[in-house]
């Protein structure tokens, strides 16, 4: 990050889940061939899926810097998830009314818990129009990977975050570079092995050019030079 030089790269598709894919394997072969293991990661929202936190938090012991994808925020004036309180210790939610949401047991789609309240504690709820005006009771579905969620919304705001954020601008200006003087706005060579030869052809051209631009350094002021 510091010099701007490119340690690896990844052809993929221009879809979320196989660029995704192509940062788990530069993360890992990167701490294979070279012993590099970041303490964080910098990246955009389509990184800021459940299972993909939960790889970093959980298996790399990577702070994820990346905003998370959430869409539990709505925007009919009912309660949204965040003003819930999650309790860890009990697995439990506690809803402004102070009443609490337990999981139904059983992992819908194979990655969704559902925390449901009483309906007898909603039927006589003061706040029921705010919370579950068109349902019998309040449910709150909860990721598998939530905590891993949490740790990266712990994140955001900080001066470390506010800082990758800045540093990031690094990367969009290799990438600039790439479409614009290395002319890599469309490739070449066709298929994946084809797209995969010309990135790391292109990555190894710009990294001569990085180096050069930081090993030279101009005479210093005042220097005699004698042919």
């Amino acid at each position: 990050m510091k010099f701007g030089v490119i340690v690896d790269v990844e052809a993929s598709r221009s879809i979320r889940q196989a660029e995704v894919g192509a940062a788990k394997t530069m993360i890992e072969r990167t701490e294979e061939r070279f012993g590099l293991k970041p303490d964080r990661l910098a990246a955009d929202t389509a990184y800021g899926a459940a299972p993909m936190l939960n790889w970093l938090v959980e298996e790399k012991g990577i702070a994820p810097h990346i905003p998370v994808n959430d869409k539990s925020k709505r925007d009919d004036g009912t309660f949204s998830r965040g003003d819930f309180r999650y309790d860890p210790t009990g697995d439990v939610y506690h809803c402004p009314g102070g009443k609490q949401l337990g999981t139904s047991g059983p992992v819908h789609e194979g990655k969704t818990l559902l925390c449901r309240a009483s309906k007898l504690d909603c039927y006589v709820c003061p706040l029921k129009p705010k919370c579950c005006p068109k349902e019998p009771s309040r449910k709150i579905p909860r990721d598998i990977h939530e905590h891993a969620r949490d740790v990266a919304r712990s994140f955001v705001g900080t001066e470390d975050f506010e800082q990758s954020r800045r540093e990031r601008k690094k990367i969009e200006m290799r990438f600039a570079h790439l479409k614009r003087i290395l002319k890599l706005g469309r490739l070449r060579l066709r298929g994946p092995r084809g797209a995969q030869d010309e990135i790391v052809l292109a990555a190894i051209a710009q990294n001569l050019r990085r180096l050069a631009s930081l090993v030279a350094r101009p005479p210093p002021a005042g220097a005699l030079c004698i042919a």
